[in-house]
């Protein structure tokens, strides 16, 4: 195998090791629009990392977290509905991120590589970056699962038990924009989302407990990996978007049997 295809397969790899169980908690909770909307507001803090000369992952993450802020803030003050506010942030996000880059008349950006991915272009520092962030992910969710699991389930009953739901909610959010930032590379801005819930979702026909699930959404994510890469290779297609496309077949292919609830039974 060619260096760039076993660079892209660890990338890949390491990206559906963070995103797996990060899309189950985005499943459970109802999230994929959220989600949605952080990633479209990646594209600005991409377009701020390069303005004021910094790692563009940081960039990524701290408008992703931005984001998510005003959403909650705006939730709060405002009578407009959540739907309608994760419709306005998204795309909003996503065009004033087009637009800043455009502007930047000095700056050569592969524009299709940022919006649907350029996997088999991904050096040792990006798989190194994206591994450190599903180290980090994994080892957060293990400590936080327990309150995170409950919140979930009822904010009341974590808030009954003494859990840090609230907190927990909080951390969850962040790791959620780091696995955003780090993942772009992989299946891009357009795309990410789609990482984080066809896994997750497709898991949630075999599972029957939220560990299972979770260990599920990983194993499509890897699956759909290789296949995508390997169909990437030999047809000549995107790399990112046939990556989606096989979780998607994978999704669909469960539909008959698919138990609502089972993943949090």
């Amino acid at each position: 195998m060619d260096d760039f295809l076993l660079r892209a397969l660890a990338a890949g790899a390491g990206a559906a090791l963070a995103a797996g169980p990060l899309g189950c908690f985005v499943v459970w909770r109802r999230l994929a629009y959220f989600g949605d909307t952080m990633a479209h507001s990646a594209l600005l803090g991409l377009a701020l990392g390069f303005l004021l000369g910094f790692a563009p992952v940081l960039g990524i993450a701290a408008v992703t977290v931005v984001a998510a802020g005003l959403l909650m803030t705006l939730e709060r003050r405002t009578a407009v509905p959540t739907d309608t506010l994760l419709g306005i942030l998204s795309h909003g996000a996503l065009a004033l991120g087009l637009v800043a880059i455009g502007l930047m008349s000095w700056l050569r950006v592969d524009l299709m590589g940022v919006l649907f991915g350029d996997v088999l272009a991904v050096s040792l520092e990006d798989i190194a970056l994206i591994y450190a962030a599903a180290g980090i992910v994994l080892l957060c969710l293990w400590r936080i699962w327990e309150p995170l699991l409950a919140a979930t389930v009822s904010s009341d009953l974590a808030q009954a038990e003494g859990l840090a739901g609230r907190r927990a909610s909080l951390l969850f959010t962040l790791l959620l924009a780091l696995v955003i930032a780090v993942s772009i590379k992989v299946v891009g801005v357009l795309l990410i989302t789609s990482l984080l819930i066809l896994p997750a979702a497709a898991a949630r026909r075999w599972s029957r407990s939220p560990e299972a699930m979770v260990a599920g959404a990983v194993l499509i994510g890897l699956v759909s990996v290789c296949a995508g890469l390997g169909f990437s290779v030999e047809l000549d297609t995107p790399a990112g978007p046939s990556i989606v496309l096989v979780a998607f077949v994978i999704f669909l292919l469960g539909l008959p049997r698919w138990r609502i609830g089972a993943g949090l039974r």
